[in-house]
Order: structure tokens, then sequence, then C-alpha cells
């Protein structure tokens, strides 16, 4: 496992996913634009060794897990492992949860920072894009916090803009498991809420930390699942709460219920900007670091980037357990990065599905967290976009084959919602059954697909296989 990031950093070197650039880069804009340029070339994650106004030794690794590769890297399994086979196993990790492990002494606390002396600007927080509304320092991280009443231990990952050199904005939202703690437990008896947040952690537990699990499960259980080992935590100085005892900087101090400023606008993983909107205030009380620490940061925007990829492959297991429960026979389920978290793909037999009701009457699509729900047969391999696009346009009946809801949950940045639906939260959900009907016959009523491998007989197909390069490919 990778207790930190500078073994990661060194490991993606090692494959060939990293380039060091060592010329001078200005955190204003240009950092960010050589990163959503990489994002959108597909290419490497970037590590800036030398930063404008900053001094030699404070460093920015960007787009760290902005690739399938890299989450190979990432999880120590073949870098050439295909999307199924990543998801695979990282789902066959959490059926494994493995508690973290308190230590006293920690990296993370090499330089301890009081409240007096706090300076946010002493890190080199980046402007992300043209147009947003501050210098972003939180944009591959870990928000931590905890539930008062139980043990529950969130982390999560919410955008942190620097708003002056003590005070951060954070988009917290009462549907988010950090903002249901704070507006149900902190505000309405007026408390500050303790919260941390951790920069530049090892890769998995920020994988954890921006993942889809339901609320009330602490992530960090789950970022032991990943590393197969227990993630070691240390307390932090100025409250209980327990943060990554290897991570790079640790942000501690208090949301402030009743004090909000602006935070925003924002470039975000809907591939649009998203308006300023007032946000509580976290007040720093104390901030830890390693010597010459290193920023994480993603540059959220178009696909594909880790905004995108990390979340696909949450909340998988959660809706598989809800849909076999009802009697609905799941092969996969896929979220594809290209469509920014919106779009969700799912794999069914019906012929086992017992469920006596059609797919459009009996899955609970508006409890998804997913704004379109499309259902394909196990014959469709719903990692080919080729075949799922294919399936959507010959099977999906648009009389009968979709159905819509405005009962889901509300998600705030998704971009077609009118002002109307934000002043009364509504989440649309619209559900596409592209399966074939279940009371159609397989020998008589349901058309043979014409490909290589289901239209010749095998003694052809055996023949071309064997003849392949012979013909001259």
């Amino acid at each position: 496992m990778f207790k930190d990031n500078r073994k990661f950093i060194e490991a993606l070197e090692k494959n060939g996913d990293m380039v060091r650039v060592k010329q001078e880069v200005d955190w204003d804009m240009e950092v960010g634009a050589v990163t959503r340029r990489s994002h959108e070339k597909q290419g490497p994650a970037v590590f800036f060794e030398k930063l404008k106004d900053y001094p030699a030794g404070y460093r920015v690794l960007s787009a760290p897990l902005a690739s399938w590769r890299r989450v190979a890297i990432a999880m120590e399994i073949p870098v050439s492992s295909t999307v199924k086979q990543i998801q695979d196993e990282y789902e066959r990790r959490l059926k494994y949860p493995i508690p973290p492990m308190q230590v006293k002494d920690a990296p993370c606390k090499e330089v301890i920072i009081p409240e007096s002396k706090v300076d946010l600007y002493q890190f080199p927080a980046p402007m992300c894009h043209w147009g947003d509304g501050g210098r972003y320092i939180g944009t591959w991280h870990i928000n931590i916090t905890r539930d008062p009443d139980t043990d529950w231990s969130s982390w999560g990952m919410y955008r942190t803009m620097v708003h002056n050199r003590r005070t951060l904005a954070t988009l917290l939202h009462p549907g988010h498991d950090q903002g249901i703690i704070f507006f149900q437990k902190y505000l309405p008896s007026k408390k500050p809420m303790p919260f941390a947040v951790a920069l530049g952690a090892d890769p998995v537990s920020c994988m954890a930390s921006a993942g889809q699990f339901a609320p009330g499960i602490s992530e960090v259980n789950f970022a032991g699942a990943l590393a197969q080992n227990p993630i070691e935590l240390v307390k932090a100085e100025t409250s209980a709460l327990l943060v990554p005892a290897h991570a790079e900087v640790i942000i501690e101090g208090e949301v402030m219920p009743g004090v909000m400023v602006p935070e925003g606008p924002f470039g975000e993983f809907t591939g649009f900007r998203t308006p300023q909107e007032p946000r509580y205030i976290y007040r720093v009380k104390c901030i830890t670091h390693r010597k010459d620490p290193i920023i994480c940061m993603s540059v959220p925007g178009m696909p594909v980037d880790e905004s995108h990829i990390i979340p696909a492959l949450g909340g998988n297991i959660d809706v598989k357990r809800r849909l076999l429960e009802i009697g609905i026979a799941v092969k996969d389920i896929y979220r594809p990065p290209e469509a920014s978290g919106h779009l969700l793909l799912i794999s069914v037999s019906t012929k086992e599905t017992t469920n006596p009701l059609p797919l459009t009457e009996a899955l609970p699509f508006w409890e998804i967290g997913s704004s379109l729900i499309m259902v394909v047969d196990d014959d469709i391999d719903i990692f080919n976009m080729t075949e799922v696009i294919h399936a959507f346009s010959t099977k999906c009946h648009p009389g009968n084959g979709i159905k819509t809801s405005d009962m889901g949950v509300f998600a705030p940045l998704t971009p077609y919602l009118i002002k109307e639906d934000r002043k009364h939260p509504k989440g649309y959900r619209a559900l596409l059954d592209c399966t074939w009907p279940r009371n159609w016959s397989r020998e008589t009523d349901v058309p043979p697909r014409v490909s290589f491998n289901e239209v010749y007989p095998d003694t052809i197909k055996e023949k071309v296989l064997k003849n392949w390069k012979n013909y001259g490919f």
C-alpha cells in the first residue's frame, strides 16, 4: 500500500504516468490551464516543482487519478487492467472494510502553525479556472468531521475555497453527508462544528472520500479496504477528530453557524461553471504540515478527470444490493466518466429477474444517484459504448420504454435545473428501458444480432482467427 502520496508519486513516474515541470509556473491560472489541457488530452499526472511566489520545496501534484491506469497504480494492480477488472476489484475489496489505526506520531505534524500565525496563502492554492471566485485549496482532498452523537466519522470531498488568510468557504449542502451533520446536529443549537481538511493524503484515502457511500458509514474503513491495510490516523491538534497521519497538510478549525460568505463561481465536474452562492465559513484554528509540502489538485471541467472517474466506481454496490433485494437480476453497473456522473448503466438478466413488474415500474430509479438510468440486457457489454449506444438506439421504445419522475434526490450542481427547480428543490430522474420485452420469445420474436461472434458458425470463426495474420492484418 502507499502510506503517503510521495511513494505514489514515485510509482506514477516509474510507470510513465507523470511529467515533472521544472520551469516556474504561475499559480494564477497557468497551473490550472496546464492541468486542464492534460485532462482533455488524456495526458499524464503533472508535478509542478517550481511555483511563482513560493519557496523551493512547495510543490503541486495535479491530475493524480485522472486515468484508469493511475487508479490501477493506486490500487497496486496491473496497469493493463480493464475498466471492468478495476471496478470488480474495487467492489471486491469494499466488501471487507478495515477500521483505521490510531498512532501518536505522524509526518503531518512536522510543522505546527498555531491560530495566531495561520496564513492560508502560505500554501500554493491555485486559481484553477478563469472566472472562479477565488483560489481553491481543496479540489482533491479530504473534508473531515464527525457526528457528535455517534461514532460516524465522515470523509467527503467538497470543493474548498480560500476566503481570506484565516477562513475557508466550502460547498456544504444539506443533502451531503457532512451537510446532514451540520444542518441537523450543529446549526439548530448554534454550535460550531469541528472540521479538518487533509491535503495530499494517500491516493486510496482520497478515492474513498470521493466515493458515494450511504450516510452513517465511515469512509476511512473503506479506504482501509482499498489499501488492504488499516489507514493510520492521528488526533488533530484542536479537536477530537482523527486525521490521516501521512497527509501533507492538515487544516483544522470550526464551521461557524450564522456566518456566511460568498463562495464560487467555480468550474465543476459537470463541465460548466456554477454560480456564486453564500456558504458557511470555516474558521481555521491550526495548520500542521510536512516539511516541503506537496499540494494535490484536480481541475474539474469537461470529462475526463478524477471528478468523473472516482465517483464512477463508488455507489454501485449499494445499488446492486437494493435491486437484487427486489428481484432484479443485476449483472453489472457502470457510470461512464464521460457522462459526468449523470448516467448510470445497468445490465440485467431478464430471464433470471423474478420481479413480475416491467422494469419501468419495478426499478426505484428515483432513489438512484444519477439523473439518467439506462437498463440493458445482460448480453450488452456496458463498458463498450458502441454496444450501449446501439442498444439505446434500437431497443428503447420511445412510447413505453421511457419513464420520468421528479421524486429524485436534489443535486444542486445539475446544469439543466431551472430556477424554479432550485427554489423548490427537485431532483428529476429518467429511466430508459433498453431491454427486449420479457414476453418476447427468444426464438421467434427477438431478432438475431449480427456480429462476428454471433452470426457465424464456430468453424468459420476459428478459420478466420487462425488466418488473421495471413490475411495481412
